[in-house]
């Protein structure tokens, strides 16, 4: 089966910029003065994975479909890549065997009525779903109104959904609601390098990477880099138009879906006893107080 052209791209790309990062100091090889290329040369990658110079620099032009499971591992090893890019490669190399000329519309997975339950029980935490491509497809009041920017943005899809890549690059309030703009772009950006090359078939995913690419130079910039991100926790730090300043504690769980996709069941909460928790406990009083009279009219 041929291997499709744009993802031998990426893979020489991810491979070079990976090797470009690495001293020989780091690598435990000899230095020298005259050095031509950043980082590794391509010969002693080589030598650290245990194979020819001819057959990495092969598989550094992105010939990886019938390298097997103990090469790439060896090769993981010799560029030192942490978990998230040891899986990035592997699912490269998974894709690559099964590479299709062009990629296929993938239906939206819908939410079970179980999972927006579990979202609704919990009313001290803003809670929301995020498939791969940063969709908030479901979410609990308190996210709502926490990431009131996001669904009042133009940037929302259709339907009202927002799309957190899209908000982060291309809404101009974006910079003022995330007080660490620069990181979120970063995460954001590494978050749906990993996803493409889980379903490099997503027609949706590429279109929305194609967007982000013509408009938005600091997403361009992010994309270059390759870096790449399976799950994305840690402290978020937002300024919230009605209740000011937030710093927030954030995980990303797996969360499988019908059709074996798995999306993110992502939670923000406030350390108890400080400011962010009174003011993020003011916007669940105020979020419930906008969902009660929604809940009555459903009642029959």
């Amino acid at each position: 089966m041929n291997q499709h052209p744009g993802n031998r791209g990426d893979i020489r790309d991810f491979l070079t910029s990976r090797r470009a990062r690495i001293t020989p100091a780091q690598a435990g090889l000899p230095t020298s003065a005259r050095r031509r290329v950043p980082g590794l040369r391509r010969e002693e990658v080589a030598v650290l994975a245990g194979v020819s110079t001819e057959w990495y620099t092969r598989l550094e032009k992105g010939h990886i479909g019938g390298v097997s499971e103990d090469v790439l591992d060896a090769v993981a090893r010799a560029l030192r890549l942490d978990d998230d890019e040891r899986t990035y490669l592997f699912d490269l190399a998974r894709s690559s065997r099964h590479a299709r000329p062009t990629p296929s519309r993938r239906g939206d997975v819908e939410v079970p009525p179980q999972v927006q339950w579990l979202l609704d029980s919990m009313t001290t935490s803003s809670a929301f779903v995020r498939n791969g491509r940063t969709d908030i497809v479901a979410g609990n009041p308190l996210a709502r109104a926490l990431l009131t920017p996001m669904f009042d943005s133009a940037t929302t899809d259709r339907r009202g959904r927002p799309n957190i890549a899209r908000y982060v690059f291309l809404d101009p309030g974006a910079p003022d609601f995330f007080v660490d703009w620069d990181a979120a772009g970063v995460a954001t950006a590494a978050l749906l390098r990993a996803e493409v090359a889980r379903e490099p078939r997503d027609r949706a995913l590429r279109e929305l990477v194609g967007e982000l690419s013509t408009l938005s130079p600091e997403f361009r910039s992010q994309w270059a880099a390759h870096d790449v991100l399976m799950r994305h926790d840690g402290v978020k730090r937002l300024q919230h138009p009605h209740v000011g300043h937030l710093e927030l504690t954030f995980r990303s769980l797996d969360l499988p879906m019908p059709g074996r996709a798995v999306h993110d069941l992502v939670t923000y909460t406030a350390e108890p006893g400080t400011t962010s928790e009174d003011r993020l406990k003011l916007l669940a009083i105020s979020a419930a107080t906008q969902a009660q009279p929604a809940q009555s009219s459903r009642q029959p």
